[in-house]
């Protein structure tokens, strides 16, 4: 399977009580086997609490809004067009400093905590075209 373009109103969504996440290009949406690719959209105040992915690469970048990055033990203030690179099994967490809406792109290589946020006991799953 290959889908070459996808939009948001065909993926699920992953609603948090920190903000949401939708998986534009997964295994199970587009077929890539190498990495996943996500929209986050952290709500202001909130964020990621400190965790790691054993396994793959994580990049973040910057669309919009202001936060606060933390990266094994260096932090640093994030702001439009900013690029976070996380290596393997690094502690790393994201809070969103600003007013607005912080918002992401996400990218793992290889997939697959994407599966395991799903799984997360505190995940709804808003099926696709469903608004939170």
């Amino acid at each position: 399977m290959s889908k070459y373009f996808v939009s948001p109103e065909e993926v699920e969504t992953q609603a948090f009580d920190w903000g949401l996440l939708k998986w534009m290009s997964a295994p199970n949406v587009t077929g890539a086997q190498k990495f996943s690719a996500g929209v986050v959209l952290l709500a202001p105040g909130k964020g990621h609490m400190t965790h790691n992915h054993p396994g793959p690469e994580e990049i973040l970048y910057v669309i919009s809004g202001y936060g606060r990055q933390t990266v094994a033990d260096e932090s640093m203030e994030l702001r439009p067009g900013m690029m976070v690179f996380i290596p393997e099994g690094v502690n790393h967490s994201t809070l969103n400093t600003g007013w607005e809406t912080l918002k992401l792109i996400a990218i793992y290589a290889p997939p697959g905590p994407e599966i395991a946020l799903r799984e997360l006991p505190d995940c709804r799953i808003l099926p696709p075209g469903e608004l939170p």
